[in-house]
């Protein structure tokens, strides 16, 4: 390979895909990264057993650490300092699961010669150490997204103050008597926070201490950190405050991640992190939204380029998407780059994956894998995944419905797979794709007649919008479960029985449901990130998405028949509770698919190819 590592997994992916994963899925996780040749992954499950007894020790109670640690479902944000208690407490069998797989995951990790990226202290305590402490010097963040102090405004730790090589030495040597080390360790202080102050000489400060409590415990640490927040705030990262937080940890002591390489490469504006080793990262997805993506030029490219800038210290290329199980073939590219010299034959590269995913050739299927290629899976510019489809947002008279691509190329490539239907339909990976793009279709679709609805609405055509939204109520979204219902891996009841399945209790059982029902739809108490980690599922499309679109229809058909006008304000009090009333419906969703993929994708396709 031409560089030490090839990366994978981000933080937020632990609650996004792996929550509520058991041992045999992360098995199957761990043989994919060893059979990707990815050498360098975290392993974070279970630190928050350890972190408890760290604040037992410290003198915290119960009730203070119950208070702080949120639920399953929102752990990575509790980890980087952006949340408290949401969802929470941790049940103490969750520990003792937690503990459990991650000596499990360390394990076979390190038996097929991957390194293992451990967590560190990065500066955020619960407020009970000030209460034990009370003259540490700690001082309260802002509220994060658009989370209030109820659940937010964690405190930090000042970087001078002695309790922070105490805190941070005491759980690194903690972690290391549990589960050894690779001495890799994952810190992130200012995750989408804006630091106290932009003077340099405070920033030093502050990566000198995180890095001083690692090689407390261990000597040999190297700090790895994701380089998410020089692109993120832009206007307080300038040069000097980059330089000055990268070079507080002697050099090549850190690895950066340069985590949105694909559309915001970091190393370009910053002298290549200013000599500190980076890896080149994929970021590809947000919120594990479905939705077909892909930036495959700038992928095929951005890390040679990225090995040719001058002093470049790149030392691997990376997968961190927020959120897994979705667009495949672009991990597949991305990883097969990471062993590469040179960029690949795209074209004739997608060809020969048709052919090895689906276990024969077929001219169709490859056909329509070009098509893809060229079109959905090639945004240029600064491309931004969240999938923000009609689909999966909530309605309003001013949604944004442009594609990157040709909306016929998608038609096309669905028309092309279904005809290869009858030589691939026994192959599961061709059933996984027909769905796939069957369902990328009939979002598009999903858009049209939004459109068509909005412009019936605004021309006051009363016989059209009932046309329109009839369809889309009652015919396509339904038609739309129908299919993401015929197979496994799109069933909301996956989702939902696999954090049922964690629990040791009824109580806990109904906990980590609602957990995994917030996450998918409001992310907070009040839809605070309302629809970010969308998800198109069997259940989940017709009893929430269908829900609120039919409101929206009927309220629009209800102010044109009265002629009041349409006051977005009160559709949303309106149409949250309904979102509130899908998370706590207490309705039973099958974990098993039902209904034959390829007739109904047929179906679909008779009724509705344009």
């Amino acid at each position: 390979a031409p560089r030490r590592y090839r990366y994978y997994q981000n933080v937020c992916t632990q609650s996004y895909s792996y929550a509520w994963w058991d041992w045999a899925r992360w098995e199957r996780e761990i043989d994919w990264m060893a059979l990707s040749g990815i050498n360098l992954a975290p392993a974070f499950a279970g630190q928050e057993a350890v972190w408890q007894r760290v604040y037992r020790t410290l003198g915290l109670n119960q009730s203070e650490i119950d208070a702080y640690f949120t639920g399953p479902a929102f752990l990575a944000w509790n980890r980087m300092g952006n949340l408290r208690g949401w969802a929470g407490p941790l049940p103490p069998a969750w520990h003792l699961k937690q503990l459990y797989l991650q000596y499990r995951i360390v394990e076979r990790m390190r038996s097929l010669g991957m390194t293992t990226v451990l967590p560190a202290f990065a500066g955020h305590v619960p407020q009970g150490v000030l209460r034990v402490f009370p003259h540490v010097n700690a001082t309260r963040l802002g509220g994060w997204s658009h989370f209030d102090c109820t659940y937010s405004c964690t405190y930090l730790l000042d970087p001078q103050d002695p309790m922070f090589q105490v805190i941070g030495t005491l759980f690194l040597k903690e972690l290391i008597k549990e589960f050894g080390t690779d001495h890799i360790y994952s810190a992130d202080t200012f995750n989408e926070m804006t630091p106290l102050s932009s003077d340099p000489a405070y920033l030093s400060r502050v990566s000198s201490a995180v890095f001083k409590s690692m090689a407390g415990a261990d000597p040999e640490a190297v700090w790895l950190m994701q380089g998410w927040l020089f692109q993120h705030q832009p206007d307080f990262w300038q040069p000097a405050q980059v330089q000055a937080l990268l070079r507080g940890v002697p050099l090549g002591r850190m690895i950066v991640l340069d985590l949105f390489a694909e559309s915001k490469p970091v190393y370009q504006w910053t002298e290549s992190f200013y000599g500190q080793p980076f890896i080149w990262c994929m970021l590809h997805n947000f919120g594990g939204n479905h939705g077909l993506f892909g930036t495959v030029e700038a992928i095929n490219h951005g890390p040679f380029a990225a090995r040719r800038f001058p002093n470049s210290t790149m030392v691997g290329t990376g997968l961190v998407p927020e959120g897994i199980e979705q667009n495949d073939m672009v991990y597949e590219l991305m990883n097969e780059l990471g062993w590469r010299h040179e960029p690949l034959d795209l074209p004739s590269w997608v060809t020969r994956y048709a052919e090895r995913r689906y276990g024969a050739p077929n001219a169709a299927a490859a056909e329509a894998w070009r098509l893809l290629l060229r079109s959905v899976y090639n945004c240029t510019g600064v491309c931004v995944n969240h999938n923000r489809s009609p689909l999966v947002r909530r309605p309003s008279l001013h949604m944004d419905t442009e594609l990157w691509y040709n909306a016929s190329d998608v038609y096309e490539a669905w028309r092309l797979l279904l005809s290869a239907g009858a030589e691939l339909g026994s192959s599961t990976t061709f059933r996984y794709d027909l769905v796939d793009v069957t369902r990328q279709a009939a979002q598009q679709l999903v858009g049209d007649y939004y459109l068509s609805i909005r412009r019936a609405f605004q021309s006051h055509a009363l016989p059209d919008l009932l046309t329109a939204g009839g369809v889309l109520v009652y015919d396509l979204l339904p038609e739309l479960d129908n299919l993401l219902s015929s197979h496994s891996l799109f069933l909301l009841g996956r989702w939902l029985e696999s954090a049922r399945a964690v629990a040791t209790s009824d109580q806990e059982a109904e906990q980590y449901e609602l957990n995994a029902r917030n996450q998918v739809t409001l992310w907070g108490p009040s839809g605070n990130i309302l629809d970010y980690a969308n998800k198109q599922l069997g259940g989940l499309v017709l009893d929430y998405y269908g829900v609120r679109w039919s409101l929206f229809v009927s309220v629009l058909v209800e102010s044109l028949n009265s002629g009041t006008p349409f006051h977005q304000d009160q559709f949303n009090q309106a149409v949250f509770q309904v979102e509130r009333g899908f998370v706590y419906n207490k309705k039973r969703y099958p974990a098993v698919p039902a209904g034959d993929t390829l007739e109904i994708s047929r179906k679909l396709f008779l009724k509705y190819y344009p």
